[in-house]
């Protein structure tokens, strides 16, 4: 089975096939009808779409020979100014043949730009709006200067609603021939969030294993550990056992091959959910903080993780005397 380029593969074609971001569909499906694009800004978090909310885009605009009209750029590569004097310039100022008169470069990774290469472009976007129109996209709209913002139309990505992720993974597994458990699924919405490029990825990495995806094979392939498994660890150091969580930690470094800061993360999530008074919830956040710090600066993963473990214990004696 080839599992190759999966996320090329299942990519929308055309704006009618994006996945969630409707608003945002809508807005761009009238800039098609007009035929008339402004500059524009997409932002938002890596795997929402934005990069192919703009290639769906083009392609509904000119259609099939989309690519004649269009060049795409990654700036986080390309990002200096003599690439915006020599590339972005010699294309956006030829006019185009066809029945839209203007061309659409897109800069990815546009925060990356340095603020030369910044400011050439917003004089290039100025003097050529006519012939080439430019949709920039970022991740942190807030590292791009403000005049290029004022001349653009904003569009705000989000992630991807849980369930909204789970049909196309389901598509995705189906067209694959991959069998996706209803476990595997949470897991990979818990391991990715809304990113659906990440998703996918994992998706593809977990069925290369030959077995049905499961929680486990989810959570083995993406160096995670299973929150049972965490909430099961903390629950046993709050009850005052600690060698056994220690045991417990020790186990699931072998099992997930997962670091420490990753294990840290976890355990700061599921304290919320314990049914605990919440001073200790307020003061067990605190060790958390401090324990992550350590570990930032270089201190030991078994080291660190150890102590917090005890810290829990010790909060737990400290409540059953309360």
């Amino acid at each position: 089975m080839d599992f190759e380029m999966w996320v090329e593969k299942y990519r929308p074609k055309s704006l009618s096939e994006m996945v969630n971001q409707k608003e945002i569909v809508a807005r761009l499906e009238s800039f098609v009808k007009s035929q008339n694009v402004p500059h524009c800004i997409f932002a938002g978090p890596p795997g929402t779409g934005k990069t192919t909310a703009a290639l769906c885009m083009a392609r509904d605009l000119y259609g099939a020979a989309y690519r004649e009209h269009l060049m795409e750029l990654n700036a986080s590569d390309e990002r200096g100014i003599n690439v915006v004097r020599e590339k972005v310039k010699s294309f956006a100022r030829v006019r185009t043949l066809g029945e839209i008169p203007f061309k659409i470069l897109i800069l990815d990774e546009a925060d990356n730009m340095t603020r030369d290469a910044q400011q050439a472009l917003r004089r290039t976007m100025e003097k050529y709006t006519v012939t080439c129109r430019f949709i920039l996209i970022a991740n942190y709209s807030g590292r791009i200067l403000e005049p290029i913002q004022s001349r653009c139309a904003p569009f705000r990505f989000r992630y991807l609603k849980r369930e909204d992720q789970a049909a196309h993974l389901r598509h995705v597994a189906e067209a694959e021939a991959v069998e996706l458990r209803d476990d595997g699924a949470d897991a990979l919405y818990g391991v990715c969030g809304g990113d659906l490029r990440k998703s996918i990825n994992s998706l593809q990495a977990a069925a290369s294993l030959g077995k049905p995806v499961t929680a486990e094979t989810v959570y083995s392939v993406a160096g995670r550990a299973n929150p049972v498994d965490v909430h099961a660890m903390i629950a046993t150091a709050i009850q005052g056992n600690f060698i056994e969580a220690r045991k417990q930690l020790r186990e699931m470094i072998i099992k997930y091959g997962v670091a420490g800061s990753d294990i840290i993360k976890q355990i700061h999530r599921d304290l919320f959910k314990l049914d605990i008074p919440e001073q200790w919830k307020i003061k067990l956040a605190d060790a958390i903080g401090e324990v992550d710090f350590r570990l930032v600066e270089g201190g030991n993963e078994e080291v660190q993780l150890s102590a917090l473990l005890a810290k829990l214990a010790e909060a737990g004696y400290k409540m059953k005397g309360d």
